[in-house]
Formats: structure tokens, C-alpha cells, sequence
């Protein structure tokens, strides 16, 4: 720049003297003699030419200027000096011009605003902070937010386990403060959640435990395949029969009469005490069933069970001797007594087998009607004759005393297998012993017999 300066002004120098030296070439040329009068005019111009010309070369700084310096031209037409009074007036022209001079400093601001626009894109987080020099600090500001939203984020965790609010369930019933009792209170609350179970128990003892008293598995290890398969469909026929999970002891009535010889000796009987003991798997959980033998009098008291039912019946009859008559009322006493001592709480189920009429028909009725306030049930089978043989017309009676005039509740069944029993099949057996066994458990419930 400064170079250009002083070239400019060189140049302007030299129009400068060439103007003057055309000025006094025409002179020259025109004038008429009168030297005195051309050398003050010369020496006039000559000094308004200097005078013209040092103001351009102040005002050199600008190539506009030089150009101005042609002034000569409006010289030719007016050669007075009154023309040189206008180059003056040009001064305070340059003059102005000369105070841009300082504008060299703009490119320093210039130099700074570029920063800003750096300063630009860490401004736009803090949006208001103007100061352009303390763009430095302005990333100081923007951590410090960053900062306070960090603590945020750490207070949440801390809410998150506060939402569980385990300490303060333990807090709530430590103070016994009116606000926290109501709150205990709904605790004990809990307690009838198991009451809804405990009304399955009462109706357990309609119905008992779900399932059979002993399982599949047990009965073919202790009793062979033969049993199993007696017990699964006794289980079948309890199902049927709406007796799934019903307990009860299972008792068996034997009749020893001289009539029975023959259903002993083709193992008749044996085959009705291993049904009976299978169908006691079902009901009662200790796989053990009390036989009674009975004649004129009560022949003997014996147990069936898993391991020991195999020939059983034949050996017990056979070491009780005599055969004797029917007397039905001794051996419902025998039972009587025998439930009654074991203190059993389910019902029992007794399955009475004869084949006629008993001895003495006054004491067999008036020892079912007694026995109706137990939680006995008697299914009597008759072995022998015809299904419209009249000797079991009084099984058929006793089946149908009146109640409540004669017996508190219908406590008896009677079915009739048939003269050749062991040709019954197990499915149909269990559907006959246990066609009356559910209406006596409901009634026996109303009337207060099974609690």
C-alpha cells in the first residue's frame, strides 16, 4: 500500500510538470512580445501549478485524484489564475479521502469477527451469552448445566428404589399411628384367603382328598397285577359314581351258614374279599380290611390286606370249624363295635354278603335301625337263587324302612349276584356296590350322622 502511494504520487508529480511545460510551451507560442507581462503570469501559473500540484500529491493515497490533476483542461479555456482556486477547493476533497486513510483498521475487526462466527456454533447451545471475547468461558457455562442435569439423572435411580417402598410397609406398622393401622388390619385380612380352602375340607368330607387313598403303584407291588386291575376299576366306578376322593373304611361281612359251603370251596368268597379289598384301596388309606364271620355266632375277626389276601378267606374259614345259621344281628354288632373302638372319623362302608334270610329277623331289623345313627352304610349282596327268590325278601324290606318313622336315615342297599357270583364282572359289582352309598353320604350330612 505504501509503495502504491508513492508511485502514485510520483506520477502525479510528473503530470504535474508536464502541465506546467505545456502551459509554457503555448505561452510561448502565443505571446506578443510582452515578456514583463508573461513571466509574472508565468511565474503565476507556475506557482498555482505548485500549489495545485502538492495538495494531489497529499492526496495521492487515492489513483482517483491523479486523474483530477488534469485540471490544465479547464485551464485552456480560462488561463486565470481564478481557475487554480478551484484545484484549492479540491483539497478539502482529498481531504475527507485522506480520513478513510484510517480504514486500514477494519481489517483487525474484521480479523475478530471472524472468530465469532467460530464462536457462532458454541453459542448455539447457550443461546443468550452475546460477549464475543468470552466465547472461552462459554464452554465453561455449558458443563456447568450439564452438570446440574447429571444430578437429575442420579436422583432418579434413587426414586426408582424408593418406589418399592419395602421400608416403609416395615415403617407403617411400627408407628401404630392412626395411618398406619388401617393398614395392618387389611393383613390378618390375608387370613381368609385360606378360609375359601377350608371350605373345600368340609367338602372334603363329602368328597374327601382328590384321588384314590392308595396309588396304582403301591397295590401291584404289595398285591400282584390280579388286584391292580381290580382297583383301577373300582376307581373307574367311583368316579362314575361322584365318589372320587371319597374316604371311607371298608368292612366285609362274611356269612358262614351251612348253605356257603360251596361258594368257599370254589373260592367265591375269596374272589368277593379281594374286590373288597381293591375298592378299599380306593377308600382308605391304610390297605387293611376287617372281615367278620359269622354263623350262629360271630365265627372269628380277621384283616385282608395288600400283602396278605391271597388264599386268605379259605385258611380263616377253614380254622373256624362248625358252620353254623344266620344271625345277622350279631355280626352288624360286631361291626358296631369294631368302628366304634377304632376311633374312625370317616364314614364306613360295609359290604354284607349272605345267601338267605337271617335267623332272627326282629334283631336284624331292630340292629340296622339302631345302627342308622352311625356312619355306617350297609350294602348287603345276596349270593344263590334267582333274582325274585323270596329268600332275600327281607334284605329287600330292610332296604326300604321308612324314614324317619323307622330309621333316622335309609342306611341300607341290597343288590342280588346271582347264583354263580364270581361270573359278575368287576365293573358290574362296583356299580352295584356303590349305587347307594352317595345318597346315604348326603343324607347321613343332613342329618347331622357324618359331621
Amino acid at each position: 500500500m505504501v509503495f502504491g502511494f508513492f508511485r502514485r504520487r510520483r506520477a502525479a508529480k510528473a503530470a504535474a510538470a508536464e502541465a506546467a511545460a505545456a502551459e509554457n510551451r503555448a505561452e510561448t507560442t502565443t505571446g506578443t512580445g510582452a515578456g514583463s507581462s508573461a513571466e509574472p503570469s508565468g511565474t503565476g501559473s507556475g506557482t498555482a501549478t505548485a500549489t495545485a500540484v502538492e495538495p494531489a500529491e497529499d492526496a495521492g493515497s487515492t489513483a482517483v485524484a491523479a486523474e483530477p490533476v488534469t485540471v490544465p483542461e479547464p485551464r485552456r479555456d480560462t488561463p486565470e489564475p481564478a481557475a487554480a482556486e478551484p484545484v484549492a477547493e479540491s483539497e478539502p476533497a482529498t481531504t475527507p479521502v485522506a480520513e478513510p486513510a484510517p480504514e486500514p483498521v477494519d481489517p483487525a475487526p474484521v480479523a475478530e469477527r471472524e472468530p465469532v462466527v467460530e464462536a457462532m456454533p458454541e453459542a448455539e447451545p447457550a443461546a443468550p451469552i452475546a460477549p464475543v471475547g468470552e466465547t472461552a468461558p462459554a464452554p465453561a457455562e455449558d458443563p456447568a448445566p450439564v452438570a446440574e442435569r447429571e444430578p437429575v439423572v442420579e436422583a432418579m435411580p434413587e426414586a426408582e428404589p424408593a418406589a418399592p417402598i419395602a421400608p416403609v410397609e416395615e415403617t407403617t406398622p411400627a408407628p401404630e399411628p392412626a395411618g398406619s393401622t388401617p393398614v395392618a388390619e387389611p393383613g390378618p385380612a390375608a387370613e381368609p384367603a385360606p378360609a375359601p380352602a377350608g371350605d373345600p375340607a368340609p367338602a372334603g368330607a363329602a368328597t374327601a382328598e382328590p384321588g384314590p387313598a392308595i396309588s396304582l403303584e403301591k397295590v401291584r407291588a404289595a398285591g400282584g397285577a390280579g388286584l391292580a386291575k381290580m382297583y383301577k376299576s373300582a376307581g373307574v366306578s367311583l368316579e362314575k359314581a361322584g365318589l372320587a376322593g371319597q374316604r371311607a373304611a371298608v368292612y366285609l361281612v362274611l356269612d358262614r351258614s351251612g348253605s356257603m359251603r360251596q361258594y368257599y370251596k370254589d373260592g367265591t368268597v375269596q374272589h368277593l374279599a379281594e374286590q373288597a379289598l381293591a375298592l378299599s384301596a380306593n377308600l382308605d388309606d391304610d390297605g387293611v380290611v376287617p372281615v367278620v364271620f359269622f354263623s350262629t355266632e360271630v365265627d372269628g375277626v380277621a384283616e385282608l390286606s395288600l400283602d396278605n389276601h391271597k388264599g386268605r378267606i379259605q385258611e380263616l374259614h377253614d380254622s373256624y370249624g362248625h358252620m353254623g345259621r344266620t344271625n345277622y344281628h350279631l355280626a352288624m354288632q360286631a361291626v358296631v363295635d369294631h368302628y366304634t373302638e377304632s376311633g374312625a372319623t370317616d364314614p364306613a362302608f360295609v359290604i354284607f354278603q349272605t345267601d338267605g334270610a337271617p335267623t332272627s329277623r326282629t334283631a336284624a331289623k331292630q340292629a340296622l335301625c339302631t345302627a342308622a345313627k352311625l356312619p355306617l352304610f350297609w350294602q348287603f349282596v345276596g349270593f344263590g337263587g334267582s333274582a325274585d327268590s323270596n329268600q332275600f325278601d327281607f334284605l329287600r324290606k330292610l332296604d326300604t324302612l321308612a324314614v324317619p318313622k323307622a330309621r333316622v336315615v335309609d342306611n341300607a342297599g341290597f343288590f342280588h349276584a346271582g347264583d354263580d357270583p364270581m361270573a359278575m364282572t368287576d365293573n358290574r359289582l362296583y356299580k352295584q356296590l356303590t349305587a347307594e352309598f352317595p345318597q346315604w353320604l348326603t343324607a347321613a350330612r343332613e342329618a347331622g350322622v357324618i359331621r
